[in-house]
């Protein structure tokens, strides 16, 4: 199991995802823990590195989890994307090994891997993403 921290960062009813270089596929940002990390130091760590935006762990909220086949591994390795949203905002700018960032809506939805489908899904069911 890959076990991945995301942070939901919604605007205007679409969320921001990030498109790794050399991939096609967008991912909701956040990443691995690394060893003695908890969530939120996380969280903290892989959004600056990812999109340069600084965040108050504090501010953090757990949102949900949810496990699907991960993107581009043999069949059977799952991730399992632990969620965490924030109200907070900042400017984001792609960094280190992001290619791109983009506001997508529901209809965007096979452009994502299959575990942030289910978090589409899941937030189109609330109201949460159009």
């Amino acid at each position: 199991m890959i076990d991945k921290l995301a942070l939901i960062y919604i605007e205007n009813k679409k969320i921001l995802a990030a498109r790794s270089r050399g991939r096609d596929t967008y991912y909701i940002p956040g990443g691995k823990r690394e060893s003695g990390e908890s969530d939120e130091e996380t969280l903290v760590r892989e959004i600056y590195e990812e999109i340069s935006l600084r965040l108050d762990p504090s501010l953090l909220a757990y949102y949900g989890e949810f496990h699907a086949q991960a993107h581009g591994q043999p069949e059977g390795v799952v991730v399992r994307l632990r969620c965490y949203i924030t109200g907070e905002r900042g400017e984001v700018k792609a960094a280190a090994e992001i290619d791109e960032v983009s506001w997508l809506g529901y209809t965007d939805r096979p452009r994502v891997s299959l575990a942030a489908q289910l978090l589409f899904d899941d937030l189109n069911a609330k109201g949460l993403l159009a």
